[in-house]
């Protein structure tokens, strides 16, 4: 079996390699491939990893988007895309995230590295008091 693509007058159609057909596909629609099992899974980006820690923290305290968005001077639409992994955040405005969220910026690179490192390769620092 190949992964052909074959275009037929209006219509591109995916074959099999004796030409039947498998699906049709619309022009003009963007096609997606699902992760194939025998590929390892790529790991998340550390905007997307950062948001969840974010977002978790917020969720932590009880506080609403606007709330933090408004204590650290960031529009609640900006902040609801950093926490949801679209946007990357500067230092700066990590750090007026963390402030208004009343964590160390420390804290939030170390919840986000824990999440990003593999099973077994990270341990928890201890820090001094």
């Amino acid at each position: 079996m190949t992964g052909d693509v074959v275009a037929t007058g209006t219509t591109t159609t995916g074959t099999i390699s004796d030409g039947d057909a498998l699906y049709p596909v619309m022009p003009n629609i963007q096609m997606t491939t699902l992760p194939r099992p025998d590929q390892p899974a790529t790991p998340p980006l550390l905007r997307e990893t950062l948001g969840t820690v974010l977002r978790g923290l917020r969720g932590e305290t009880g506080r609403t988007l606007r709330d933090v968005a408004d204590s650290a001077r960031v529009s609640p639409g900006y902040l609801s895309e950093i926490e949801r992994g679209r946007k990357e955040a500067s230092s700066e405005l990590l750090a007026s995230i963390s402030s208004a969220l009343d964590v160390s910026l420390g804290e939030i690179l170390i919840r986000a590295a824990l999440e990003v490192s593999p099973p077994g390769t990270f341990t928890e620092p201890v820090l001094a008091a």
